[in-house]
């Protein structure tokens, strides 16, 4: 154990006489053990597994300052942290608050994603799987920057409550098989304080607090298996394959060390997942999807996601499960219109309005629309994820700032995907907004990520690799 460091061999001692007031020795070298260990990682030095315990608890009781962590967020995220300790903080930010366990033969999974544009999958996953008899206790997250957020879509649906008390999460849970709402006080709390942080000292890019935030919330649900969206491309926050992969395989192994059963796809995030970028924009063409038709990448990425977090569920639990069976079964539950229902009776317990699902023009719908259209013939080339991204978070559509406010109309929708031909004039995408006043950004950077040239653009994979199972511990 440290002691306070001191640049004599005096006696520890401080005096309330100096202080003016009654002084806590005990504080004292709380306050001292942060500055050597906010130290011990900026020289590069590892932490043991009860000093980092000691960081998260300190913060939780506030012995340690907003100050202190900020600065140690910013040595990590310049020096790391190795395996063991990424698993430290990881088990110290899921036991800093309430671990959910469930009763019944049901599996337990749920799917993450690290974000991207136009990346609905969760809306259409959730319900699909379980009407496979898999339980999914999805807690998801809002959309900051260019990226979406799952709260923010379900939001855009007229009375869907995502903030639910843990007691009435778990009623929805067991009746329907899933339910989706945003992280509570009682789900890893230090996680949540902690990401606060590393948005503002921008520190969220660091591999191993990404690790730690994503695994302590998801092993809080009281998961059998996890599967993991990794973005790779131009929308993305890895905008190449290699940290896409070792962010997978750090969490992979993290997870399965922790006794989670964990498979990665590493997926392609150059341009928009669908047609639709925005809230309520993006709702509507889950629907379509949940109707058996919509854009082909979504729906089939939604399928491959979905049969293997199945797969991996029913083996955890020992069950035998191939995947070509958990695909043609999820196809099933898909077209037949099971997970639709499912969706809508989830939706109606959480206080969304279900003629909003059901009926054509129920959801958020914007004043105006503005046309990209292309400048000449081609081949589109690009449609760059991050670009029209920011367009649509231009329009409303997302938040540059944690505070901002959500314009669920707000969006736009793709005309052409990249390798299109298209001919001068030919719509590349619709603009829709409610404020004028932001429109011109939006269409100057709308009509920047387009890119069109002579010759077809090369095909790219939507599915880039697919990390196997790792065997939970």
């Amino acid at each position: 154990m440290r002691l306070c460091r001191r640049p004599s061999a005096e006696p520890l001692y401080i005096s309330s006489l100096t202080l003016g007031i009654e002084a806590s020795h005990n504080h004292c070298l709380s306050l001292m053990r942060m500055v050597d260990l906010i130290r011990d990682k900026r020289e590069g030095r590892g932490l043991s597994a009860a000093e980092i315990e000691w960081i998260v608890r300190a913060y939780m009781s506030g012995e340690a300052a907003d100050y202190q962590l900020s600065a140690w967020l910013m040595a990590v995220y310049f020096r790391g942290l190795d395996a063991g300790e990424t698993r430290a903080l990881t088990h110290a930010m899921l036991h800093s608050g309430r671990v959910l366990g469930w009763s019944g033969a049901r599996p337990v999974a749920d799917k993450h994603s690290t974000g991207g544009v136009g990346d609905k999958t969760s809306l259409i996953l959730a319900p699909l799987a379980a009407c496979c008899g898999v339980r999914v206790p999805m807690i998801s997250g809002r959309g900051l920057g260019h990226t979406g957020g799952t709260l923010d879509k379900l939001e855009s649906i007229p009375g869907f409550r995502v903030r639910l008390e843990l007691r009435e999460f778990e009623q929805v849970l067991e009746r329907h098989g899933c339910a989706m709402i945003g992280q509570t006080e009682e789900i890893a709390p230090a996680d949540r304080r902690l990401y606060a942080l590393r948005d503002v000292t921008a520190t969220v890019e660091s591999r191993p607090l990404i690790t730690a935030s994503i695994l302590s919330k998801k092993l809080a649900e009281g998961l059998d298996a996890l599967v993991l969206d990794v973005k790779t491309g131009d929308g993305a926050f890895m905008t190449a394959l290699e940290p896409a992969r070792e962010l997978a395989r750090m969490m992979q192994d993290i997870g399965g060390e922790m006794g989670l059963a964990i498979e990665a796809l590493i997926t392609d995030m150059d341009q928009p997942l669908g047609r639709a970028v925005g809230n309520a924009l993006e709702v509507e063409e889950c629907l379509e999807v949940l109707r058996g038709s919509g854009p082909e990448d979504l729906r089939e990425l939604t399928l491959e996601l979905t049969a293997r977090m199945v797969r991996l569920a029913r083996r955890a639990r020992g069950q035998s499960c191939e995947l070509a069976a958990a695909r043609e079964e999820c196809r099933g539950y898909l077209d037949g219109g099971a997970a639709l229902e499912r969706f809508c009776a989830m939706a109606e317990t959480q206080g969304g309005q279900t003629r909003a699902l059901r009926e054509a023009g129920r959801l958020p719908q914007a004043r105006h629309e503005a046309v990209i259209r292309a400048p000449r013939a081609g081949y589109i080339q690009a449609a760059a994820a991050r670009g029209l991204g920011l367009a649509a978070m231009h329009l409303g559509a997302g938040r540059a700032r944690v505070e901002d406010s959500i314009d669920a109309a707000a969006g736009l929708r793709m005309h052409v995907r990249r390798g299109d031909p298209v001919s001068a004039g030919d719509a590349l995408c619709i603009l829709y907004y409610n404020d004028a006043s932001r429109l011109e950004n939006a269409r100057t950077l709308a009509q920047n990520a387009f890119t069109i040239g002579e010759t077809p653009a090369a095909p790219r994979s939507l599915i880039q690799e697919i990390l196997p199972h790792h065997p939970a511990a």
